[in-house]
């Protein structure tokens, strides 16, 4: 399994933004808790990055700032407490002109999800991971951040699509890039059951036939399945079935019916009622919704 894929498979079906921000002086700020997952890219200058907890880390031009589940942070020009740090504002701001100088720049990016929720594996994360990578060994990453400043600082056709791919590639290298395997599933038989349900959520699957897909006992598969994941197989099986048929609801026309179908439920009904449950309102709205705040992107 492509365990990265597998993760942000979630996340995509949030709304995709990214910006520019730079500093000088006593310059700091303080980014709110959301739901969803986001970098910063340091492109010039040095900083600090503060979080809810634990000592301040500096930061230097090229490092990666990921923040896998939303959590509260803050970056500043000084180590300085997060809640002396003013709030920052997400509406849009292009990089400055060529000749501009600022003590500290970023690219922040993130996917930001209205409804439902992260998958386990990011959430099991530390709240704030400092990437630095090796220039020679992940060349794709500067020049997809390149690509994405370009993207800000200009407006045209298709700019919310490339955008979206940008900010995708960007989290895929950089996660792949992190100090060390940032997703790993070490226990071959949780392995062979997640693989299973990924590769078929629309199966009816027990426990017992997980289990089975395991070898090992339903009581040893479901203690070892928890301290994999971080859910039970019923919880996870529902969610990657939810999480599917909200991408085929922002992806395609497909028919409720239809889209039941694939992901496992046997009456458009019963599908209704779960993904009331896991996202709070019906496909169709959840449909509606997403269509509109892409008509506005576009």
């Amino acid at each position: 399994m492509d365990l990265v894929s597998v993760a942000l498979g979630g996340a995509r079906i949030g709304e995709a933004g990214a910006r520019w921000f730079g500093g000088s002086g006593g310059w700091g700020m303080r980014f709110d808790r959301f739901e969803g997952i986001g970098f910063h890219a340091v492109l010039s200058g040095s900083a600090w990055l503060v979080g809810a907890a634990g000592e301040p880390q500096s930061l230097n031009a090229g490092d990666i700032v990921l923040i896998p589940s939303g959590a509260e942070h803050g970056l500043s020009l000084q180590p300085r407490p997060l809640r002396e740090l003013p709030l920052m504002k997400l509406e849009a701001q292009a990089p400055p002109p060529p000749l501009s100088a600022f003590d500290i720049e970023c690219l922040c990016g993130a996917y930001r999800l209205g409804r439902g929720h992260l998958h386990p594996f990011l959430r099991n994360l530390p709240d704030l991971i400092v990437v630095s990578p090796d220039p020679a060994q992940y060349p794709e990453l500067s020049a997809l951040i390149t690509v994405l400043g370009q993207d800000i600082s200009e407006s045209r056709a298709g700019t919310s699509l490339t955008r979206t791919a940008l900010i995708d590639l960007i989290l895929v290298h950089a996660l792949r890039a992190g100090p060390e395997p940032l997703f790993e599933i070490d226990d071959a038989g949780v392995a062979a059951a997640l693989s299973a349900i990924h590769d078929s959520p629309q199966t009816l699957w027990t426990v017992d036939q997980l289990s089975a897909r395991a070898g090992l006992s339903r009581t040893a598969f479901g203690r070892r399945f928890v301290a994999q994941t971080g859910t039970s197989p019923m919880a996870y099986l529902t969610t990657q079935r939810l999480t599917r048929a909200a991408q085929l609801l922002c992806d395609t026309d497909t028919l409720l019916a239809g889209i039941a179908g694939q992901v496992g439920y046997s009456s458009e009904f019963a599908f209704a009622n779960a993904f009331r449950r896991e996202f709070g309102v019906s496909p169709g709205r959840y449909r509606r919704e997403h269509q509109r705040v892409l008509g506005l992107a576009l």
